[in-house]
């Protein structure tokens, strides 16, 4: 008797697959072998979170408010040497993720197999060399598969144009597979269209598009208060401030740069390399000058010491490791066909990141913890309250980040085939809330005034500091005569209240 398990064959693959996404909602094939597994002959066609179509009992928005899949020009080819005979058939498998249990089974418990072996074909539950499936206890349209075959010495074979309407909201996952054992170097070519109700854009990214765009009016509303005061009170402004104006410049246009990329990826279906590049590299820099200047910061560059000294070339060589590191792991999450990288590919880009991100903080602290004992030691009591906030403020942040990070991986370790992908741009979004809020936490503490200098470096308070070094030196003894003191002090009379001078007194201490 057939029976119908846990789909354990598909289970490393849609691991592979939904943590990594094709890019584009356009899934374009260039040629792509068809790979073995088990004892079938497989290529992953994409994988998507597509919401359902709209209602629309009167069809009156046409197709604009329908979700689909539309294959066009799907075409199968096999080189000259092998088209000599006719072939099996060639399938195409559309399926949403709860119904993956539907693909594949096995024979009187034994291993299961995604092609229609002899024994199961003689059970009469499948035709012996194609897939196995079996239809939706919920919808008994799905899964959708259908084929084509070789027919002769056809060299190639073309899937009929269709389009498939998506009813349901899920995680749709397409793969073309054939079970032919002499199909040797078989490839597939054409493309096909993955589309939601509100255009091209893949669900788990569509609400990117929207708070980028709210993240965008944000950055704009914080910069017309930083650049309104700066404007007002520039000529009191320390380097520091220009730091922040940088920053603050680098996060509009990249929450800008962000926007547009994904609303010309919704509009088009094939995402634009030039403002993906474009949106990757501001933030990368964004990233590495906030990481520098609260380093700096940390430092007490700007506020108790005019330079960085000896330590320059380290911050630099430091930032310019952590922009290479990040810049090209951005490059190649964002910018490309992501579902070609591996996950040990992947770890191995992120890895570099994690530990220059927590070489970054473990330097950050232990300059913080010098400059707070500086400062308390000059008794420079307005930059150490305003120093004490921002510690205050970098450690819930870093508390906030490593508490997300566990979320992050309770995540995405109970959610492996990406059920949850409605949710998963709350993860991305949080990193930029965190980073925002920081920022306007620094806005805050050194915001442009006409009291702006006060927190800036200056000599005269390191002259003070020297001249209160100087004056806990008097109490030890001196090499001075005693002929001298009392020279000096009749020179400077002072009535004390006795009516006396200090002269008068100093004579009474040395008989």
């Amino acid at each position: 008797m057939l029976k119908l398990r846990d789909s354990f064959f598909f289970l490393p693959i849609l691991c592979f697959c939904f943590v990594f996404f094709v890019d584009g909602s356009v899934h374009e094939y260039n040629g792509e072998k068809f790979v073995g597994k088990g004892n079938a002959f497989v290529v992953h066609g994409g994988s998507e979170g597509i919401y359902s179509s709209f209602a629309d009992p009167y069809n009156v928005t046409a197709t604009i408010g329908d979700s689909y899949i539309r294959f066009e020009k799907v075409t199968f080819r096999r080189p000259k040497e092998a088209a000599n005979f006719s072939s099996k058939a060639i399938q195409a498998v559309v399926f949403e993720v709860e119904d993956r249990d539907t693909i594949g089974g096995s024979a009187y418990g034994g291993q299961r197999a995604v092609c229609c072996t002899a024994d199961l074909a003689k059970l009469g539950v499948c035709l012996e060399g194609e897939v196995i499936y079996r239809p939706s206890t919920e919808n008994p349209n799905w899964p959708k598969v259908f084929g084509i075959s070789f027919n002769g010495d056809d060299e190639v074979a073309t899937l009929r144009s269709r389009s498939i309407k998506i009813t349901k909201t899920g995680m749709y996952n397409l793969y073309f597979i054939h079970c032919d054992v002499n199909l040797q170097d078989l490839t597939v070519e054409g493309k096909t269209i993955w589309k939601n109700p509100n255009g091209y854009l893949p669900g788990r990214m569509a609400p990117l598009m929207n708070f980028y765009g709210f993240m965008s009016l944000v950055f704009v509303i914080l910069g017309i208060f930083w650049f309104s005061q700066y404007a007002r009170f520039w000529r009191e402004i320390f380097p520091l401030q220009n730091c922040i104006t940088l920053v603050i410049t680098l996060g509009m246009l990249e929450m800008a740069l962000w926007y547009f990329d994904y609303a010309e990826f919704n509009e088009s279906g094939i995402r634009p390399v030039g403002i993906t590049m474009w949106a990757v590299s501001f933030g990368t820099i964004k990233r590495t000058v906030s990481w520098i200047i609260i380093l700096m910061v940390s430092m007490g560059y700007g506020v108790v010491r005019p330079t960085l000294g000896g330590l320059t070339s380290k911050v630099i060589m430091l930032g310019a490791t952590f922009f290479l590191a990040s810049e090209v792991l951005e490059v190649v999450e964002n910018v490309g066909a992501v579902s070609d990288l591996s996950g040990k590919a992947r770890l191995f880009l992120v890895l570099p990141v994690a530990i220059l991100d927590a070489f970054f903080i473990l330097w950050i602290f232990t300059s913080l913890s010098a400059t707070l004992n500086k400062l308390q030691a000059r008794r420079m009591t307005v930059k150490l309250d305003i120093y004490r906030k921002f510690t205050n403020a970098l450690a819930v942040a870093v508390i906030m980040s490593v508490g997300w990070i566990c979320y992050e991986l309770y995540f995405k370790l109970n959610d492996v085939y990406n059920e949850q992908w409605q949710n998963a741009w709350i993860i991305p979004a949080f990193w930029q809330v965190l980073s925002f809020s920081l920022l306007c936490v620094i806005c805050v503490l050194w915001a442009p005034s006409q009291n702006s200098m006060r927190y800036a470096y200056s000599d005269e308070a390191n002259e003070d500091f020297d001249k209160d070094d100087t004056t806990l030196t008097l109490i030890k003894p001196s090499s001075t005569t005693m002929k001298d003191f009392k020279t000096a002090a009749e020179a400077r009379p002072v009535q004390g209240h006795n009516g006396a001078s200090n002269g008068d007194l100093e004579e009474d201490k040395t008989e």
